[in-house]
């Protein structure tokens, strides 16, 4: 049996801000995996959980310092990441068909393993929903692809968005940013809109090939219609004027955490057949062809770092909190 091993862990809580704890945690048995964790992404994602009696962080990256039994795809030394889904069951539809995101039983973030996360010195997972990080990868760059980057990823694997398309990406902050560089990275046309004209150089730099600011404007002018429509800003935007330059039939994909009600005019979504996509970070697979893909590719977060201390973890999400952060914050352990 894995020797055990004293853990600290950074938490949520209702009235106290973040709390340090510590703990001993048996090692790991069967499948399960033990991860020293070297970096870990801020999401925005923790956010929502930091008042509530659970350990924070879902982005993690770290090394594996010890394997259970039945292990047989890692070894110690691999270097890791997980995400925000922690297991499924493995026998449901969804999950035999590779859409193991969509699992009725799975165990994620904010739903399950309240004990464990990826703000903490260890943690054990189950090795099936644990990733290799290719080499060329650099592990604080691998941190926030490991939600961030998976959820921009899954649109492009899982929803037939093609190098000849027009593709545009509402937005340039956490998932935007990533979103540029993964469509241009695999040929696309990228069309940015962002409510000022602050982020046109940025935005070209990662790979937009059109920036059309948004704020105040009842049209946009651009060279063509767009297949499909990425939001990734915190709200919903005005519709009528994303409506008007999307092709029938074309898609939007809504990737805003809003607990409040869609709401979109149905008309036009008649008219022109346009389709709303839900999506959920990603499959197992899918997971693993981003990061092959980051890797090969060069798709890099723009990342800002803290320390992996109570200290540093109040400081990142207050950062992310005021809107302040360009564009993911990675804890980074000593």
């Amino acid at each position: 049996m894995s020797s055990g091993i004293e853990v600290t862990v950074f938490k949520g809580s209702e009235n106290n801000g973040i709390v340090e704890s510590t703990s001993h945690r048996q090692g790991p048995t069967g499948n399960e995996v033990l991860v020293k964790v070297t970096h870990s992404g801020i999401c925005g994602t923790d956010e929502h959980y930091k008042h509530a009696d659970m350990v924070l962080g879902h982005e993690g990256v770290g090394i594996v310092e010890q394997i259970g039994d039945r292990v047989t795809k890692l070894k110690v030394g691999d270097v890791v990441g997980w995400g925000y889904i922690h297991k499924t069951c493995g026998e449901c539809e969804q999950c035999l068909q590779g859409r193991d995101q969509y699992c009725a039983t799975k165990q994620t973030y904010g739903s399950a393993n309240f004990h464990q996360g990826s703000f903490g010195s260890h943690a054990i997972w189950d090795a099936s929903f644990v990733f290799k990080i290719p080499d060329s990868l650099a592990p604080e760059d691998a941190a926030p692809l490991m939600c961030g980057g998976a959820t921009v990823f899954e649109i492009i694997e899982s929803y037939d968005v093609r190098p000849t398309h027009r593709i545009g990406v509402v937005g340039v902050g956490g998932l935007g940013h990533l979103a540029v560089q993964f469509l241009a990275k695999m040929g696309a046309s990228v069309v940015v809109f962002s409510s000022t004209e602050s982020k046109r150089a940025e935005a070209m730099r990662l790979g937009a090939t059109e920036f059309c600011v948004t704020r105040d404007k009842k049209s946009f002018d651009l060279v063509g219609k767009l297949d499909h429509l990425i939001i990734t800003t915190s709200f919903m935007p005005e519709w009528k004027p994303f409506l008007d330059v999307l092709k029938p039939r074309g898609t939007i994909y809504p990737l805003t955490v809003d607990y409040n009600d869609f709401v979109i005019p149905m008309m036009p979504l008649i008219d022109s057949g346009f389709n709303i996509q839900g999506s959920l970070v990603a499959s197992r697979i899918v997971m693993q062809r981003m990061l092959e893909f980051a890797a090969k590719n060069g798709v890099k977060p723009m990342i800002e770092k803290f320390p992996l201390t109570r200290d540093g973890v109040v400081e990142g999400m207050a950062k992310l909190r005021e809107g302040k952060m360009r564009y993911r914050g990675v804890l980074v352990a000593a």
